[in-house]
């Protein structure tokens, strides 16, 4: 049979409470002394708000920067698009579609059937759906120079006409006719579009574009 411990006398028990609490009695004073001499000295705990305990402080480079710096306006950004040059863009459009129906007609011995004809056909016709409606649409027009505005509104109409005939299309030779007038406009419009370019930029900056895109 297990023995149990021998129990403390009483009279020893109540001693070693005693000097226990004297203990911890003395740590409470010295550490309400610590406070006191830390209160002299203006150190005082000030709770950390949320905002500070989960986001990084600001850098002073950061902070100085002004926001018109770092934030572009909704305003801004839409003139900036809306200033994006578009005749370029429809020059672009009518040398591809010219190019392409070039190339349709080179197989004609195939027949309007043929898809090579036919592919050829419905690229020109993504070609110039583009041209109206994302290089030339009205709010950009407006932007332009009265001198661009007129280029525009041909190059509309060109456009227009040439998706008309492509989508009603029924013959080799009508094929070869709309070949023929495409690239007959897509050089009238370059020539348009550089020349006015040429008087309005001055001889200096007109040469420049000269010998960048060569002399028709």
């Amino acid at each position: 049979m297990a023995r149990l411990p021998k129990l403390p006398d009483p009279d020893n028990l109540f001693s070693v409470i005693d000097k226990v609490s004297s203990v911890i009695d003395k740590g409470l004073g010295f550490i309400d002394k610590v406070s006191d001499r830390l209160d002299e000295f203006g150190f005082t705990e000030e709770p950390l708000s949320p905002e500070a305990s989960t986001e990084a402080p600001e850098s002073q480079e950061e902070a100085s920067l002004p926001a018109t710096a770092t934030e572009t306006s909704a305003e801004e950004t839409v003139a900036v698009e809306i200033a994006i040059a578009c005749i370029p863009c429809a020059i672009g459009h009518f040398s591809t579609s010219s190019g392409l129906l070039k190339e349709a007609v080179r197989f004609k011995g195939e027949g309007m059937a043929s898809n090579e004809i036919l592919d050829r056909i419905a690229g020109t016709l993504e070609e110039q759906n583009a041209l109206e409606r994302e290089d030339l649409p009205p709010e950009k027009i407006l932007r332009l120079p009265q001198w661009e505005k007129t280029i525009v509104e041909e190059a509309l109409t060109q456009s227009r006409q040439l998706r008309h005939r492509l989508e009603n299309i029924q013959t080799i030779e009508e094929l070869e006719h709309a070949a023929a007038d495409t690239k007959r406009y897509y050089i009238k419009l370059n020539r348009q579009w550089y020349k006015g370019r040429f008087e309005k930029l001055g001889a200096e900056k007109a040469e420049a574009i000269a010998q960048r895109v060569g002399e028709e």
